[in-house]
C-alpha cells in the first residue's frame, strides 16, 4: 500500500523545516519532493497544519515483561509508544527471568514479534557469572552494566570485573554509573528517614561522578565504545565537556531536564527514580550540555510502577517513571518555547539514537530510509491526563503540564499505527538490527 502525506511541513536531514510531500511505498519512503507522483489507489493524508518528523527511538525503558507484567507488558508499552511517537526501543535486562543468555533473549525477541505494535531491540545485562557470553548473544544493541543503584545478579561494581567487560569484545557498552560503594554508606548515613527527598541526598552527585569517572578511565584504556546512560549532574557535564572520547556517547532523560528535587513537596514518590532527580542548577547544565553537544540525545527511561506499590514509604517504594507517551510532546513544547529547535529534537531523539547504535535506515525523513514517522500538531496545547495514557501504570509525573507537539498519526514501517487517538493493534514492529549488535 501507497501513502502520500501532502501539505506537511517537514524535518529534513539538513535540518530545515520546509514545506514538502512524501510518499511511502510499503515499508519505505519512496519519495520527498515539492509534489509527488501519486496514484488513484493511494491513501492521501492531508496534513495541513501538522510537521512531519522522523520517529523517536528511545535507546532506554524498562517494558517489564517477562515476569512483571502487573506493572507494563510489551503490548501496553508499544501502544504507549505509538501514542506518543515512539517509533522503535531499545529495552533493558531487568525483568524477571533476566535478560543475559541467549535463551532469554530470544523469548523476549519472540514476545516482542507477537506483540509489540512498535520495532524492538534488546541489550544483553552483564552479571558477574555471564562474562564470556557477553559478546555472542545475538541480536543485541548493547551490553548493560549496572555499576550501581542494583542488587542481585546485575549489580556489577567491582573494578576487576568491569575491566574484563572493558577489555573484552567490541559492543557497545551502556551503563547505568551510579557508585554503589557510596549509596550503601549513604543509606546507613541516612538510615530511619522516611522522607523521599532523602533519595536525591542518598544517591548523590558524587556517586554519580565516580561512576562516570571510571568507566570513562575504563573506556579510554580499552578503546571501548562507551555509552552512558540517563546523566544526572552537572558535574558530570562538567567532567564530560573535558575528558569525554569520540567513541563515548551521552544521553539525558526529560525528567532530568525538566523536573527538580522540588518535586518530591508536590508528588511525592513519583518523582523517585535512578538516578535521582536533582537542583535547578543542575538542569541548566544539562541543558547546556545537550545544545553544546556533550550530551547527544535523549531517552525516557521509561520504568512504570503501580500507584501502589509507589503509594510504599520510602524507601519501600520503588524508583521509577513512566515517560515514552510524554517524552516527544515535553520537548517539542520546550522548542515552542525557544529553548531548543523542532530539529534539534529530531537530532536528539531520533537521528542521533540511530547513528549511536548504527541502527540502518532509521532517523531521517529520505528516500530510501525505513517509513517510520510521527505527524505532530505543534499549535495545540493540551493537558497530560492521567486518564487518557495508554501506559498500564496509568499515571505520570507531568500529569497537568501543558504540552503542544502532541502525535496525531505515527507510522511503523509505512503503516499506520496511530491515527487520531487510536491504536492499530494489528500493526506489528520489527526487530532492529545493530552495527555492532
Amino acid at each position: 500500500m501507497a501513502i502520500a502525506i501532502q501539505n506537511a511541513v517537514i524535518c529534513t536531514p539538513e535540518g530545515e523545516l520546509r514545506q514538502q510531500q512524501v510518499r511511502l511505498e510499503g515499508d519505505r519512503i519512496a519519495e520527498v519532493a515539492e509534489t509527488v507522483t501519486t496514484n488513484p489507489d493511494d491513501t492521501i493524508i492531508d496534513a495541513t497544519g501538522l510537521t512531519l518528523l522522523p520517529g523517536v527511538i528511545d535507546p532506554q525503558v524498562h517494558f517489564r515483561e517477562p515476569g512483571l507484567e502487573h506493572k507494563e507488558d510489551l503490548f501496553t508499552a508499544s501502544c504507549a509508544c505509538a501514542k506518543g511517537g515512539v517509533t522503535s526501543f531499545l529495552e533493558m535486562p531487568n525483568t524477571r527471568p533476566l535478560t543475559i543468555d541467549q535463551a532469554s533473549l530470544d523469548d523476549k525477541l519472540a514476545r516482542a514479534a507477537a506483540k509489540c505494535v512498535v520495532n524492538y531491540g534488546f541489550f544483553i545485562g552483564a552479571t558477574k557469572d555471564n562474562l564470556a557470553l557477553l559478546n555472542t548473544v545475538h541480536p543485541v544493541c548493547g551490553i548493560k552494566i549496572f555499576m550501581g543503584s542494583m542488587h542481585g545478579p546485575l549489580l556489577v561494581d567491582e573494578e576487576p570485573i568491569l575491566d574484563r567487560i572493558f577489555r573484552e569484545g567490541k559492543r557497545l557498552i551502556a551503563v547505568h554509573a551510579e557508585d554503589q560503594g557510596r549509596i550503601r554508606a549513604r543509606r546507613e548515613q541516612f538510615a530511619g528517614m522516611t522522607d523521599v527527598a532523602v533519595h536525591s541526598q542518598i544517591q548523590d552527585e558524587i556517586a554519580a561522578l565516580n561512576a562516570t569517572q571510571l568507566a570513562v578511565k575504563l573506556s579510554r584504556q580499552y578503546e571501548r565504545r562507551l555509552h552512558i546512560l540517563h546523566l544526572s549532574t552537572g558535574i558530570e557535564v562538567d567532567f564530560l565537556r573535558e575528558h569525554k572520547l569520540p567513541w563515548i556517547t551521552v544521553e539525558v532523560t526529560p525528567q532530568h531536564l525538566l523536573l527538580t528535587t522540588e518535586a518530591y513537596a508536590k508528588i511525592g514518590s513519583l518523582a523517585q527514580m535512578n538516578p535521582p532527580l536533582r537542583t535547578a542548577v543542575d538542569n541548566e547544565k544539562l541543558w547546556q550540555g545537550l545544545l553544546d553537544g556533550v550530551i547527544d540525545f535523549i531517552a525516557t527511561d521509561h520504568a512504570p510502577h503501580t500507584l501502589e506499590e509507589k503509594a510504599q514509604p520510602y524507601p519501600q517504594s520503588p524508583s521509577g517513571m513512566p515517560g515514552v507517551e510524554t517524552a516527544l510532546p515535553l520537548m517539542l513544547t520546550q522548542a515552542m518555547a525557544g529553548r531548543c529547535t523542532v530539529p534539534q529534537v529530531v537530532r536528539w531523539m531520533s537521528t542521533a539514537v540511530a547513528a549511536a547504535y548504527e541502527i540502518p535506515n532509521k532517523g531521517k525523513i529520505a528516500p530510501g530510509y525505513d517509513a517510520d514517522l510521527v505527524l505532530v500538531d505543534l499549535r495545540t496545547y493540551r493537558p497530560v491526563r492521567r486518564e487518557e495514557l495508554l501506559t498500564k501504570c496509568g499515571w505520570s509525573p507531568f500529569e497537568g503540564w501543558s504540552l503542544t507537539g502532541w502525535p496525531v498519526y505515527t507510522f511503523v514501517n509505512g503503516e499506520m499505527v496511530f491515527s487520531q487517538g487510536q491504536v492499530n493493534t494489528h500493526v506489528r514492529g520489527r526487530a532492529l538490527q545493530f552495527g555492532l549488535g
